[in-house]
C-alpha cells in the first residue's frame, strides 16, 4: 500500500487489490457453498418458486440458504484490515461478520435500469469516510455475470445542488444512454467483476447494487462491512 493507492481510493470511492487471496485458499470457501447449494430444496438452480421472485428476492434468498464456518477467519486477514485503516485514514472500530453474494445463472439480459442503488451507511456531511465495504471473488465472475455494481465518484456527491445525490437518483431512473450521463458528471460504472482471489474495498457513501447474471454460472461473492468511529 503506498500513496498512490490511497489517492485513488479517496478520489473514486474503491480500490480493486487483484488477487489478494490465492485461488487455493478460496478453494474450500466455495467447495463449501457449492455443497450447501446442493444441500438446499430450495437452491435456485432447480426451484422453480424461486425463479418467479424478482431478479434481487432471489439473490437475497440464495446468499442466506448458505453458511461456511472459518470464511469470515480466511477473508478477513489481519493484513486486509491494515490495509482498510490506511485508506480509511483509521483503524476499523466494528467488523461485521462476513455474509456471501450469491446470484442464481442465467437470469436474464444484463442492464443498468431498474438496479436498486442504495448506500449502506449514510454519510455525516463531513470528508471522513464512514466505514469501508470489502467485496471479495470466491470465483471467477464475468463481465455480466452478476457482479456487485458501484458508482465510482458517488461517495463525493452532496445532498443539494445540480451534481447531487438527489440529482443523480433521477438520472439513474433514465433507461437511456445512461453511462453517457453518468460520465457527464464525473460518474463511472464500476463492475467488480474479475478472477478469484480479487478483493474490492468501498467506501460505503458509495452508491451500489446488485445486478443481474446474464452467465451460465453461480455468481459467488461475499461482503464485510468495517464501521469507523464518528
Amino acid at each position: 500500500m503506498n500513496s498512490a493507492h490511497r489517492d485513488f481510493f479517496a478520489q473514486n470511492g474503491f480500490l480493486k487489490l487483484p488477487a489478494f487471496h490465492s485461488r487455493a485458499r478460496l478453494a474450500g470457501i466455495k467447495a463449501g457453498v457449492l455443497k450447501e447449494l446442493k444441500r438446499s430444496p430450495n437452491y435456485a438452480g432447480t426451484s422453480k418458486s424461486h425463479r418467479k421472485l424478482p431478479i434481487f428476492q432471489q439473490i437475497v434468498r440464495l446468499s442466506a440458504l448458505v453458511k461456511v464456518r472459518g470464511a469470515h477467519e480466511e477473508l478477513m486477514t489481519s493484513e486486509l484490515l491494515e490495509i482498510i485503516g490506511e485508506v480509511a485514514e483509521q483503524p476499523p472500530s466494528s467488523i461485521q461478520e462476513t455474509q456471501f453474494l450469491l446470484s442464481p445463472p442465467n437470469q436474464g439480459s444484463w442492464t443498468l435500469a431498474g438496479m436498486n442503488w442504495h448506500v449502506d451507511v449514510q454519510a455525516d456531511g463531513t470528508d471522513r469516510v464512514p466505514g469501508v465495504q470489502a467485496f471479495f471473488l470466491i470465483d471467477d465472475v464475468v463481465p455480466h455475470g452478476g457482479a456487485t455494481l458501484a458508482l465510482a465518484g458517488s461517495h463525493k456527491l452532496k445532498r443539494a445542488g445540480p451534481s447531487s445525490l438527489s440529482g443523480l437518483r433521477e438520472i439513474l431512473k433514465s433507461h437511456v444512454d445512461l453511462e453517457d450521463k453518468l460520465r457527464d458528471i464525473g460518474l463511472t460504472v464500476l463492475e467488480m467483476s474479475g478472477q478469484a482471489g480479487d478483493v474490492y474495498l468501498m467506501d460505503m457513501r458509495t452508491l451500489h447494487t446488485p445486478s443481474i447474471n446474464d452467465s451460465k454460472n453461480v455468481r459467488i461473492m461475499a461482503t464485510c462491512r468495517c464501521l469507523l468511529e464518528r
